[in-house]
């Protein structure tokens, strides 16, 4: 919907030029009216053919998910008093409000709760968005323990609400559920950024912030323990795009002990350095190299894990790597694809990957014994 409205908008842009070029003569000569006319047209061009570059670099970042995301219109309801004291560091902070085929009603389309995970052993806090699928509502606290978990990470930079808003996490799941190809289970979605402005590339940085102990001990440990849910590693999943594929796919080899599947849509293989990054290894090349995905299954034991990952054949840079990692698996890890013909690192392509991305990821999730 975004690029009709942006090719609409640069369509109109022309349009627009077009008729200041006619109207300008108009407006020559002394005057005020005169020069605040072209004052007027010179400010309304900029407009004109700014907002296209704006949306469209929206959409490939997700800086906002939605209008009312960007004007700050929408808030999450506060829960009820007594309510918000989790337990081993996630608070529940509200409930976000949404409708989902024409029904806002918990029963039929669970209950997404905003939450904060504080981690016991990295100091970090990072925000997220729980979905509890409306089977675990209405589940005993035996049964609810059954359930399997899917972390999902958005990209960077990011805003934890493009999973919902642009996603569509907890919307597809419902469709897969309802038409028989994935069994319910609880969405805990949340950006990797969790030392902003920083992208840390989910990594224990030396004397820095410990994104991947949050990831692999605090945050599975705070949910667990919340909603009574299973810390068995094979009930336990990870799924993301761009950044949050790097580190989806880097959680599961290197803690298979709190995640044993992971999904990456246009995942990166190594972590970056650049501006947002810094030097994140404290020129230890040791440590880089055992961030270095392709490095570790070439050179290193390989977990009784099940990896996924998307790419395209066109319009997609790490293409080439994902077949160097693909070919890397060895037994006990295990590693399924999806290849587009044609895409590239967008929302209009991860949107056609993460459905069903998301039925094989909990596909190979087991129900603990």
């Amino acid at each position: 919907m975004v690029p009709v409205l942006v090719t609409a908008l640069i369509v109109a842009g022309v349009v627009f030029v077009a008729a200041v070029v006619w109207a300008w003569p108009r407006l020559a000569g002394p005057g005020l009216r005169p020069v605040l006319g072209r004052i007027g047209l010179q400010l309304a061009i900029t407009l004109t053919m700014g907002l296209p570059l704006l949306l469209a670099v929206n959409h490939t970042y997700g800086f906002y998910s939605s209008w009312s995301d960007l004007l700050s219109l929408s808030r999450d309801a506060p829960v009820a008093a007594g309510q918000d004291q989790g337990a081993r560091g996630l608070v529940v902070r509200g409930t976000h409000s949404w409708r989902y085929r024409g029904s806002d009603d918990p029963a039929e389309i669970g209950r997404i709760e905003a939450v904060t995970v504080r981690g016991a052993r990295s100091g970090l806090r990072g925000q997220a968005y729980v979905h509890l699928p409306p089977e675990f509502l209405r589940a005993d606290a035996a049964e609810r323990a059954r359930f399997p978990v899917v972390l999902a990470l958005s990209g960077y930079p990011s805003t934890t609400r493009v999973l919902i808003d642009l996603f569509r996490y907890p919307q597809l799941a419902l469709d897969s559920v309802r038409a028989g190809k994935m069994r319910p289970a609880v969405l805990v979605m949340m950006t990797p950024t969790v030392a902003p402005p920083r992208d840390t590339e989910c990594v224990d940085v030396p004397d820095g912030p410990q994104v991947e102990t949050f990831f692999s001990r605090d945050l599975p440990e705070a949910v667990a323990a919340h909603y009574r849910l299973t810390r068995d590693p094979r009930a336990w999943g990870v799924i993301g795009n761009s950044v949050g594929g790097y580190c989806a796919l880097k959680l599961a080899l290197r803690a298979p002990d709190a995640y044993r599947a992971a999904a990456g849509l246009s995942a990166s293989y190594q972590a970056a350095r650049d501006d947002e990054t810094g030097d994140l290894f404290g020129g230890d090349a040791a440590l880089r190299r055992e961030n270095d995905l392709l490095w570790r299954l070439r050179t290193r034991p390989q977990p009784p894990v099940s990896l996924l990952v998307a790419s395209s054949r066109k319009g997609e840079k790490q293409y080439p790597q994902t077949l160097e990692f693909i070919a890397a698996v060895r037994p006990p890890a295990r590693v399924s694809s999806i290849v587009l013909d044609s895409g590239g690192h967008n929302y209009e392509t991860w949107g056609r990957e993460v459905q069903p991305a998301l039925e094989w990821l909990v596909g190979r999730l087991r129900q603990p014994d």
